[in-house]
This record gives C-alpha cells, sequence and structure tokens, in this order.
C-alpha cells in the first residue's frame, strides 16, 4: 500500500551585511530533526556570535536528548508536552549562555534572539524570544506568527504608536527578552497545523526591518525555498546595515510504499 506524509525541504543562509565587520547571526537546518532555527546575537566584542552559536547547539542538543517525547506513537497533536519541551529547550540554552558570561566576564551581558520551528507528525511547533521572526504563507496570505519582543512593539500592541510609526523609530531595535541576559526566559510557543504547499520562514531582523511584508509574501510565493538568496540580496540592495539570516521551509506530500 501507499501511505502519504508531509516532508519538509528548507534552505537557509546567513549574511554579514554591509555595514557590520563581523556575523551574530546563527541559524540551523536539521532535517534529521526536523529542526530549523535563527538566532541574532547580541553583545560586545565576540560575545552575539557566541550566544547565537550557543543557542544554536544547545537547543539543538536539548531537542536530541528529548527525542522520545516527539516520537510518542499515542501523542495527539497538538500537544502541550512538545509546547513545553521546546520552551525547556530555549531555558537550556539561556542558562548555558548565561554561565557562559559568568565564567567569560568580558561576555557579560550577551544574549540573543531565538526563533525555532520543530516539525513532528504534520504539526509545526514554535519557540521564540525577541525580535527575529516567524511568517507562514498559506493560499496566496502571509502571516507573521511570533510577536516581535521589542519597545516599539510592545508599544504598537499598547496602541501607544502606530505600525508605521515604529519602524521609523530610533529605538526600534531595542528588545525586551532575550536568551541568555538571565538563566530564564518568557518563551511564546505556538502549533500549527500543516498544510501541503505552506511556506515557513525565520528570519532575523536584518531582513525584516528592510523588506515589507507583501514584498516577503510574493518572493516566498514565486521561489519557496529558492529565494533565501534573493531576499538577503534585496536587504543588501537597502543598505544592509545589519546582519541578514533567512532560512526558508515549505511542506510537500512524499508518497512511500509500505507493506
Amino acid at each position: 500500500m501507499t501511505q502519504s506524509k508531509l516532508v519538509v525541504e528548507a534552505h537557509g543562509n546567513t549574511n554579514i551585511g554591509r555595514v557590520r565587520s563581523t556575523n551574530q547571526d546563527s541559524f540551523l537546518v536539521d532535517h534529521d530533526l526536523n529542526l530549523y532555527i535563527v538566532a541574532d546575537g547580541m553583545g560586545g566584542h565576540a560575545g552575539g556570535e557566541i550566544a547565537s552559536r550557543l543557542a544554536i547547539d544547545e537547543i539543538a542538543n536539548f531537542v536530541r536528548t528529548n527525542a522520545a517525547v516527539f516520537k510518542n506513537p499515542d501523542t495527539e497533536h497538538p500537544d502541550g508536552r512538545i509546547s513545553t519541551i521546546m520552551a525547556d529547550a530555549v531555558n537550556h540554552a539561556s542558562t548555558k549562555i548565561y554561565e557562559r558570561a559568568l565564567e567569560e566576564p568580558g561576555l557579560k551581558g550577551m544574549g540573543t534572539t531565538a526563533t525555532v520551528v520543530k516539525f513532528v507528525d504534520g504539526y509545526a511547533y514554535c519557540a521564540h524570544v525577541g525580535d527575529s521572526r516567524c511568517y507562514l504563507v498559506r493560499a496566496g496570505f502571509i502571516y507573521q506568527l511570533t510577536n516581535d519582543h521589542s519597545l516599539v512593539s510592545e508599544q504598537v500592541r499598547a496602541g501607544i504608536l502606530t505600525k508605521e510609526e515604529a519602524e521609523q523609530h530610533h529605538l526600534r531595535n531595542v528588545i525586551t527578552r532575550s536568551v541568555g541576559y538571565q538563566e530564564e526566559e518568557d518563551v511564546d510557543t505556538t502549533s500549527l497545523l500543516l498544510e501541503t504547499g505552506d511556506i515557513m520562514m525565520l528570519c532575523s531582523d536584518g531582513l525584516h526591518g528592510k523588506v515589507l511584508d507583501r514584498e516577503l509574501s510574493q518572493l516566498l510565493k514565486e521561489l519557496d525555498t529558492k529565494s533565501v538568496e534573493r531576499l538577503i540580496a534585496l536587504a543588501n540592495d537597502r543598505g544592509g546595515d545589519d546582519n541578514i539570516t533567512v532560512v526558508v521551509m515549505k511542506t510537500k506530500v512524499s508518497d512511500k510504499s509500505s507493506r
């Protein structure tokens, strides 16, 4: 007999941009774990690079160590236990980054964003801290699945600023939550039942700060996983004043014969 299931194609890349001297972004595309991450580090000297890399490594290690939770055949989705594990993975990374900063005073205050997606049995489970983003493009429409943990975004949600005012605000890059600044952080989680042809994108603010949502939607619809380099080039064409990181994932049906 033939059994159909959703599988994910994905591609990611990162770019230093045109202004920064170092790239403090990191990303992960791991098809074995069905795990995809974007992390945008912050901190003086090498702090941001170290924080984002540690976040990627420690989140992946935590997910790998807890593989049994994701492979339980009796799971009914959406499963709150999986969302909890995803949040725990981010906080595990936060503790490791915080401890590293205590060991090396020159790294004090370093931290990173972390936007994480893991695919389990046709569902996408997302965990998120900071102002990197997760988008969904479905049936021609684009949706931002994560809320920015930034000063201006919180003021927009409170009705103090308009979205247009926030885009030009001099404090738009000030974030209110980060992974590693303290041992634990408040992690947003969400889950989503996937459909064939769904496109998801993770990106740092070096992209979404330069490219409008309607432009993101158009390029993702036209090029899906092949849009990564075009999106990075577009952000660079518009100044490239920050590191730029993009991971694009697309769902499709895979037919596997089984007896």
